[in-house]
């Protein structure tokens, strides 16, 4: 027989080629694999009367699944004198349908490579006559895929930990999944790329996330930029001869780093509270304002707001740069240090052309990893200003919020899970396009 006939035998009975090869205890496991899928959705389905067959009534965890899937339901339920009837719930359609679509991936996979060691066996009993015990394929599968092997349970079970939530999470951006339409008494629709021509529109959600962008890009940029310079200040400072006791001012400097940064989020956002707290109390007690500062909640002067934001930042990120280049200044040689001094270079002149070129090759990929942090830094953002000050102009989003917070108030306040979902696709997109452009432009990961 030729080697395609077996690994088409394969392809329409699992394991048919492998027991044509005589190989019986490969085929043996893929018919049982197989069997396997054709049971469950017997089991789970009803097929003893096909009477008025539908995927529906009928299907079992596959066919169903994928009708789940596809429909997202036919029937809502209603409530009755006796509770709620029987009827569809369509987000657990979905998840039901993307776990049935998962399993039927890894079962094609399985297939797929049935076909191919169907074929390739046959071509090397047909050329050589060589034919492999179990036993020799069995030593020469953990010889040529012994990584594959151990992976495979981990990359398994990824697959429906990781890869499920995230699939959900995509799907849900391309319906109508809020807080006005929620199963089980509605059911959820597909809308295709409604929300995210609503998003990126030219009305007031397009207005809103321009907006909201524009200020989170703004925001990682100055709040990684402000920490990495003071860090590196503060580092240069304390590894200078001229300094006594450097331990203890790394200690002291370590202190910000070492309290959770909600709890001093919440500190700060007390200090700057403008009607009770003590900075707008002590400027009005010292004359140098007329009336207390509302720091965190005037929406005439939002921009008021997002300088105490940059400086909680600093005052909690600082720290962890002075950290990182503290150990890459232990790693220059000193005699770099003393050939510039021989050769008339001043202190800052050091510092700008030869200690700050070297830490910054070093630290580049950090740089980015902050970069993205901080396009993400919810903590300090809510926990200080909670997004505020008001802007009448965005939908649901204040003068300090970034993407991330006002994705937190779409989902969890106004309960908005179609358009939270169009943003974490788009912050995902904006982030991981940065953080891959910047890393192929660094010199870090070059060699030298």
């Amino acid at each position: 027989m030729a080697p395609w006939t077996l690994g088409l035998a394969s392809a329409l009975v699992p394991g048919l080629g492998q027991f044509l090869n005589r190989e019986w205890g490969k085929g043996l496991a893929l018919a049982v694999v197989g069997a396997g899928a054709v049971i469950a959705e017997l089991l789970t389905g009803h097929y003893a009367d096909l009477s008025g067959y539908t995927p529906r009534t009928h299907g079992g965890f596959f066919v169903r699944g994928l009708w789940g899937l596809v429909t997202l339901g036919t029937q809502p339920r209603t409530m009755t004198v006796a509770g709620l009837s029987s009827g569809d719930h369509s987000i657990v359609l979905m998840i039901n349908g993307i776990i049935a679509v998962l399993v039927l991936g890894l079962m094609a996979a399985t297939t797929v490579w049935a076909v191919r060691d169907a074929a390739r066996t046959r071509r090397r009993l047909i050329t050589s006559g060589e034919r492999l015990t179990a036993g020799e394929w069995v030593r020469a599968a953990r010889q040529t895929a012994f990584p594959y092997l151990v992976l495979a349970p981990t990359l398994i079970l990824l697959l429906f930990v990781t890869a499920l939530p995230v699939v959900f999470g995509i799907l849900i951006a391309f319906t109508d999944y809020s807080s006005d339409n929620l199963p089980p008494m509605h059911l959820v629709d597909w809308v295709g790329l409604a929300n995210f021509r609503q998003l990126l529109g030219a009305g007031a959600w397009g207005a809103t996330f321009f907006g909201v962008l524009g200020w989170t890009v703004l925001w990682a940029a100055l709040a990684t930029t402000t920490t990495y310079a003071l860090g590196f200040l503060q580092a240069v400072l304390v590894s200078s001869r001229r300094v006594r006791l450097p331990r203890l001012w790394r200690s002291i400097f370590f202190l910000p780093w070492a309290v959770p940064a909600m709890i001093s989020a919440l500190v700060f956002r007390s200090m700057f509270n403008g009607q009770f707290g003590p900075i707008s109390q002590a400027l009005v007690d010292l004359g140098i304002t007329p009336e207390r500062v509302m720091w965190l909640t005037d929406p005439a002067n939002p921009w008021l707001a997002r300088l105490i934001a940059l400086l909680v930042n600093l005052w909690l990120g600082f720290p962890y740069f002075m950290a990182l280049i503290s150990g890459a200044l232990t790693n220059i040689s000193p005699s770099y240090y003393e050939a510039a001094r021989i050769d008339g270079a001043s202190a800052v002149q050091q510092v700008r052309y030869l200690t700050l070129p070297i830490v910054l090759r070093a630290t580049a990929p950090l740089i980015v990893l902050s970069f993205v942090a901080n396009f993400n830094n919810f903590g300090v953002i809510y926990f200080l200003t909670q997004g505020g000050p008001a802007n009448p102009d965005y939908r649901y989003a204040g003068g300090t919020d970034i993407l991330i917070t006002w994705l937190y108030k779409l989902t969890l306040d106004n309960g908005l899970h179609d358009i939270a979902s169009v943003m974490s696709i788009l912050i995902f997109v904006i982030v991981g396009s940065f953080s891959i452009w910047s890393l192929r432009r660094s010199k870090a990961f070059t060699d030298a």
